[in-house]
């Protein structure tokens, strides 16, 4: 079936931002596609329950198709929805929302809000993480995960990042580290190269590459390198609803700050905060959601496995004395608060809460739990261990803290 040219009707989307179709009972998932759409793809792998198709020719196009402003779209793997309406871009969030619920979490009637849309849909990034190409160059993965794609703009970036990436976009750099530009809101930005061995670095060929030619993307891989890199390389400072937060390299927050300010209110309003409950907050970071839960809460645990952030978090946190800060893994960590627990805020990694994690909070017996997730299908995978474990989910509301990528933010509120 490789190379196999075939007609397809678009019918949905699935996490990871592909359109699907279906031919002869297989699923086929078709990147840059739009659900509605009538289109002629290759295919360019097949499995046996499924198969991937890149777009010959989009013969029927949805009335939300729009021009991509960005030249390395297609090619550059950051983005996968620039050719998608932005109203039709939040719509299919909150449905892949949905589906993930529905599939992964046994849970098909949940309410799912509409998306919150952002109020900056590009030059909305705070900080952007770059790779170096083979000849020390700044990029991004491409597509096919194999290269990086040299970048000499991306409109992504906040306009506080513009001159550092300008400044730097022409010098050379390590092969095989990456660098990291953050902007604060006082409008400095700093960057630093993250140690250790990354990805293979990939040299690219003469011929430029396409999405209708995958076979063009051939690279030539380069040896990685190992380099060791100071830790503490500063920090900037954010400012978010009348706070600010000292964030020093390496030490996790928010790219968009507009919609973090709406993640920090939808927590609370899920709270409701009467002022007597001892909330627990983890994977704390440097203390974004604590900062604004010990305002209204009698106490606040905080717990964060990754020092420097608990670093930040005391700086940040210091005008308040009913916070207790915790460096260690929420299994470890939780067994030693000997409060009754009233609530509970969770804002994991892409990966979700793993079954130690998870198994300590429910072990809380915490009255509510306020789930911010960056994945859908964790979040899916969580909930449904949640329910189990005798909690409702009682609402879930996206966010869309990334625009023209596939990434979604969204808050669940469990109450049990």
């Amino acid at each position: 079936m490789i190379d196999d040219i075939i007609t397809l009707e678009l019918v949905g989307i699935a996490h990871g931002g592909s359109a699907v179709g279906r031919h002869e009972g297989k699923a086929i998932f078709v990147p840059y596609g739009i659900p509605g759409e009538r289109v002629e793809v290759r295919i360019v792998q097949d499995k046996e329950r499924f198969a991937t198709a890149e777009i010959v020719e989009v013969l029927e196009p949805s009335v939300y198709r729009v021009h991509a402003p960005c030249v390395y779209f297609g090619r550059c793997g950051g983005c996968q929805f620039q050719e998608i309406d932005y109203t039709k871009q939040i719509e299919l969030k909150a449905q892949i929302v949905r589906e993930q619920l529905a599939r992964l979490g046994g849970l098909p009637d949940v309410v799912v809000h509409p998306t919150l849309p952002s109020p900056i849909p590009y030059h909305y990034r705070s900080h952007a993480t770059f790779h170096v190409t083979y000849n020390g160059k700044l990029g991004f993965v491409s597509t096919n995960h194999r290269s990086i794609i040299p970048i000499d703009e991306c409109l992504l970036l906040a306009p506080a990042l513009q001159p550092k990436f300008e400044a730097a976009k022409d010098e050379s750099f390590i092969p095989g580290t990456r660098v990291r530009f953050q902007a604060g809101t006082d409008a400095e930005a700093i960057y630093f190269e993250m140690g250790g061995v990354t990805d293979d670095v990939a040299e690219p060929l003469p011929e430029k590459p396409s999405r209708n030619n995958p076979r063009q993307n051939k690279q030539r891989p380069a040896p990685p390198v190992e380099i060791e890199m100071p830790e503490d390389q500063g920090s900037v400072e954010y400012r978010l609803l009348d706070r600010t937060f000292r964030c020093s390299s390496g030490s996790f927050f928010q790219v968009n700050l507009p919609q973090a300010a709406k993640l920090v209110e939808l927590v609370l309003e899920r709270l409701n905060l009467q002022g007597n409950e001892h909330v627990l907050d983890l994977y704390s970071g440097v203390g974004l959601f604590t900062a604004f839960i010990a305002a209204g809460a009698a106490h606040v645990s905080a717990v964060e496995l990754y020092a420097p952030a608990v670093d930040d978090a005391v700086h940040n946190l210091n005008d308040y004395t009913n916070i207790d800060l915790y460096v260690d893994k929420i299994e470890a960590a939780l067994p030693e608060i000997q409060r009754a627990v009233n609530a509970a805020v969770v804002d994991p990694p892409r990966a979700g809460m793993d079954t130690a994690a998870l198994d300590a909070l429910i072990a809380t017996q915490s009255h509510q739990i306020v789930y911010v997730s960056c994945d859908p299908a964790t979040l899916a995978r969580d909930a449904k261990r949640l329910v189990a474990a005798g909690y409702k989910l009682r609402d879930v509301q996206p966010v869309d803290m990334f625009p023209q990528t596939y990434h979604i933010e969204a808050v669940a509120h469990f109450t049990r």
